[in-house]
């Protein structure tokens, strides 16, 4: 699959898993901190599609929301990536 097409999915993987999220941690946040690291990235020398994955899936499930477990998005979002074989 292109890096686009992951891109794409992921978006909408984080837009539903995120559609009750509370103001801070919503799709418009996740949107936003995306937005910056393409900008960002425009002058770092970085991986753009890896950077771009980890903005999108950074608050897939904040710890603050599950009793502080911190496992819980790595899981989350490594189960999702399996999905899109990356």
């Amino acid at each position: 699959m292109n890096q686009e097409k992951i891109i794409q999915n992921t978006i909408s993987f984080v837009k539903e898993e995120l559609k009750n999220a509370e103001g801070g941690h919503d799709w418009f946040h996740i949107e936003r901190v995306f937005r910056n690291t393409i900008l960002i990235s425009k002058e770092e020398k970085v991986d753009v599609f890896v950077v771009s994955l980890a903005a999108l899936l950074h608050d897939i499930a904040d710890p603050k929301f599950y009793n502080g477990d911190e496992t819980i998005g790595p899981k989350m979002a490594k189960k999702f990536l399996k999905t899109q074989k990356f």
